[in-house]
């Protein structure tokens, strides 16, 4: 996740990716730094790097706005010009027909970087809220790649603070993906925050109880924030270790060693990509 987000987790993808843990990434297109990562995988175009829908912008003082519009009536800008900070904010003030618009402007704007998009996801699970979820789901038949979804429908209910009723029949949705070869993901993970240990303690622990826990034959999304020291200790101070462990621990031998000895096999959006084309 957040690859364009700065330079430092740009300079992790990039770096993860040679190393061949970490197998994608998806690129925030709003965000700043999302101009070199694009012209980084025009020139590589074996990098797998989808799209990161975005519609909100978290930190206090590092912040980005719509690229389709700057107009207030869009909803899609708080006081100051930039995106809300939290997803139901953003829900809560956007007009719907504005909030579709600037997310295929997105999409639009890094094919025309020449990237070779291999997914959609999204920042915060902005695009999951009802209103835009068939939008979301449009943009991957549209360009042919998947559209990030899970298989447990409480993931979005959690996250997005809605009722079920609101995402209506979850089953008969996944059986229509299902039947033109969508990839559902059994399972989520995601950046572990604080080790209950202290912040001192071994978080290689944390990934590996994690990943160990995963039950054979399944297919989980594990949503990553690596970055390299730097700028991001200066956007984010009190959770920058996190990130920056990420970007050593992704390209350790220790990892390495670990997945193979569990027969976890890492692969990427490229694949899945190519099974969903072929039906």
């Amino acid at each position: 996740d957040d690859v364009g987000m700065c330079h430092g987790s740009n300079q992790a993808f990039l770096e993860l990716a040679e190393f061949g843990i970490v197998k994608c990434g998806s690129v925030m297109v709003p965000c700043p730094w999302s101009p070199e990562i694009l012209s980084e995988a025009q020139r590589n175009p074996t990098l797998d790097l989808g799209v990161h829908l975005t519609l909100t912008s978290e930190w206090s003082n590092y912040r980005w706005g719509a690229i389709s519009t700057r107009q207030a009536q869009s909803g899609l800008l708080d006081p100051q010009g930039y995106f809300y900070h939290r997803t139901h904010q953003a829900r809560a003030a956007m007009n719907v027909e504005a909030a579709i618009a600037e997310l295929q402007t997105q999409a639009a704007r890094a094919q025309e970087a020449g990237l070779d998009i291999s997914h959609f996801d999204t920042h915060m699970g902005v695009a999951f809220v009802p209103e835009l979820l068939h939008a979301y789901l449009q943009l991957g038949r549209d360009y042919a790649a998947p559209a990030l979804m899970m298989r447990d429908s409480t993931l979005y209910t959690t996250v997005l603070g809605i009722s079920a009723h609101e995402l209506g029949d979850w089953a008969a949705l996944l059986a229509t993906l299902e039947a033109t070869a969508h990839p559902i993901f059994d399972h989520f993970l995601i950046t572990p925050e604080h080790h209950p240990n202290g912040r001192d303690a071994d978080r290689g622990e944390l990934y590996e109880a994690m990943l160990r826990s995963l039950p054979a034959g399944s297919l989980t999304f594990f949503s990553l924030h690596p970055n390299a020291p730097g700028d991001i200790d200066v956007i984010i101070p009190d959770r920058a270790y996190w990130r920056t462990f990420e970007y050593t621990y992704f390209r350790s031998n220790r990892l390495a060693d670990f997945l193979a000895q569990e027969k976890i096999v890492p692969i990427g959006f490229r694949e899945l990509r190519e099974v969903m084309r072929s039906n």
